[in-house]
C-alpha cells in the first residue's frame, strides 16, 4: 500500500512538522510506504511529484489551514483530519486504511 500526505497548519512551524514525523513513525511501524509533504512557512518541502501522486491508495490532508495545489489530489481518495488529530491517532488512521485496502 502507498500512501502519501500533506500537513499544514496555521503557524506552518511545530505541528506541520510534528505530524509529519507521527504519520512517518506510524506507516515505519506498520509496514506502510508513505511520503509526507509539508506546507510551513518555509514553503513546500518535500514536494509530491505527480508519479507519487498517481500510484497512492490514499491522500492523507491534515491541516487547519488551506493545503496549497489541492488540484493534484483530485480523483484520489482523500482522507482529511486535524493536525491535533492526526499527532494522536496516527497508527489508528493508517490500520484502518491498510485493512481497508487488503
Amino acid at each position: 500500500m502507498q500512501i502519501v500526505a500533506v500537513t499544514s497548519c496555521p503557524s506552518g512551524v511545530a505541528h506541520t512538522y510534528m505530524s509529519a514525523e507521527s504519520l512517518e513513525l506510524s506507516a515505519k511501524n506498520l509496514g506502510v510506504n508513505m511520503k509526507v509533504e509539508t506546507q510551513g512557512t518555509s514553503g513546500i518541502e518535500n514536494r509530491l511529484d505527480s508519479s507519487e501522486i498517481q500510484a497512492a491508495d490514499y491522500v492523507v490532508l491534515t491541516n487547519d489551514v488551506e493545503i496549497r495545489e489541492m488540484e493534484r489530489f483530485k480523483g484520489k481518495k482523500v482522507v482529511k483530519m486535524s493536525v491535533a488529530d492526526i499527532i494522536k491517532k496516527s497508527d489508528a488512521l493508517l490500520k484502518k486504511l491498510k485493512a481497508t485496502s487488503e
